[in-house]
């Protein structure tokens, strides 16, 4: 299983931050209990459906764990969030899920796996 697929496991049980997070947990330097508290606040986009989307929030996380390409973390996560939205056609949570349109343009799996498909792309895991 490739870690968007792990990630889109991990997020049957997690929020969809917390599934991006752990899906690089054998890569990242901190513990999967780190992992899950540092991104418990990001589901849901933020808990409002009315920010970034939680996935994309972690794969910045990792990004910003991850990052040794010598151009700053702010760069990387400028490309993550590009590719992102190329991907699942917006950033915002309640954009994703069409809470104004009734036309959701991405699933919440779909999110976890462009996240990942994203920070992988970028910075080339």
């Amino acid at each position: 299983m490739n870690r968007a697929e792990t990630a889109v496991s991990l997020k049957r049980r997690n929020n969809c931050c917390q599934a991006v997070l752990l899906a690089f947990a054998d890569i990242l330097p901190l513990s999967e209990k780190e992992l899950s508290v540092i991104g418990s606040g990001f589901g849901s986009g933020m808990g409002c459906m009315k920010a970034t989307c939680g996935a994309l929030c972690g794969a910045s996380i990792a990004a910003g764990l991850l990052n040794d390409t010598g151009r700053p973390t702010s760069m990387v996560t400028r490309q993550i969030l590009s590719k992102f939205e190329q991907l699942c056609g917006a950033t915002i949570c309640e954009d994703l899920k069409g809470v104004k349109t009734g036309t959701p343009l991405c699933s919440c799996d779909n999110c976890v796996k462009n996240a990942v498909i994203a920070l992988e792309t970028v910075l080339v895991l």
